[in-house]
């Protein structure tokens, strides 16, 4: 590491508490915001460091901030990112990037008329089993891939939206596919390449309250040709019960697995034994209710490499 960082984190909720711990491994936090001012001063006094309840006020005080977090309601990435790039701070945003399409490509061109860098969080890509499975397909070790079948089944309560003024409003929430199940799209994308076509059933079981659906059926076909489905839900009855990816390949079958695709559960691979793989980092962890794979330590390490090296990998935001 070349130099010690200085960091921002804006909006003090749960997952900002596992952006706190990493950042402060790697850099200094000089500043945090939220716009409720009690949250904002825990965290504050936590890493004794100033508080804002303003974003405009805490980008024209704290001059020194390298990295801004952005750990708001999804609504609000797209905007405060853009803002923080126009103000020469590089960006790491939390999942989603952005609600649309035309939203991520202003973040883009925010990023490169500023020269700053957008990084986005998609901490799945690290659990041992994806990182290992992406590089026999980099290595071409599966041969063609002919289908894949992408699961989320998942356990969110009525209380979970209760305890949010923001989470089940399909304008600020964006939906489930945008809070709970980004990082199966990003995993489609980052193994299977491009889509060309879409094709989905969606519904609303067991959640009155919100105004988007619980559960949906997507089936895809990649501009590769290779085909699949997403299926998905947060009517698991009592927990999360799976997060998985198979693949059938000209030259194997596999499946990661485990709640929080985090398990090889089967590998038949042409020449290659199934592997000893190291135990991956628990599930973040939110009291009632749990989310995907905590590996916000490696996302940290590697923005560090990156702006440190402008040829070491990183989730960009293109």
């Amino acid at each position: 590491m070349k130099g010690l960082y200085n960091f921002a984190i804006i909006g003090c909720g749960h997952i900002a508490q596992r952006h706190a711990k990493e950042a402060s491994k790697f850099g200094v936090i000089l500043a945090v915001c939220d716009v409720i001012e009690s949250k904002a001063r825990a965290l504050a006094e936590q890493y004794q460091c100033r508080y804002y309840i303003n974003l405009d006020t805490l980008l024209a005080n704290e001059p020194e901030v390298d990295i801004v977090s952005i750990c708001t309601p999804n609504y609000l990435h797209a905007p405060q990112s853009i803002q923080c790039l126009e103000n020469k701070r590089h960006v790491l945003c939390e999942k989603p990037m952005a609600l649309s399409m035309a939203d991520a490509e202003k973040m883009i061109q925010a990023a490169k008329s500023s020269d700053k860098k957008l990084f986005i969080v998609k901490q799945n890509r690290y659990n041992p089993p994806v990182s290992f499975v992406k590089k026999l397909i980099d290595n071409d070790r599966l041969g063609k891939i002919y289908s894949f079948l992408v699961t989320g089944f998942w356990n969110r309560p009525t209380e979970y939206y209760r305890h949010s003024d923001w989470k089940g409003n399909k304008i600020e929430d964006g939906g489930t596919v945008f809070t709970q199940f980004s990082h199966f799209v990003d995993l489609i994308n980052w193994f299977f390449g491009r889509v060309k076509n879409v094709q989905s059933l969606l519904g609303n079981f067991a959640h009155p309250d919100i105004d988007f659906e619980d559960t949906g059926v997507v089936n895809l076909e990649m501009e590769n040709g290779t085909i699949g489905s997403l299926n998905f839900t947060v009517n698991s009855f009592g927990k999360n019960m799976e997060g998985s990816i198979t693949i059938f390949a000209e030259k194997g079958t596999i499946k990661i697995g485990g709640q929080y695709l985090n398990e090889l559960e089967y590998f038949m691979v042409d020449n290659i034994e199934k592997p000893e793989l190291p135990i991956g980092n628990g599930a973040n962890n939110y009291g009632f209710y749990q989310g995907s794979m905590s590996n916000h330590d490696k996302i940290y390490e590697n923005i560090i490499k990156a702006l440190d090296n402008e040829n070491h990998p990183f989730f960009a935001g293109r």
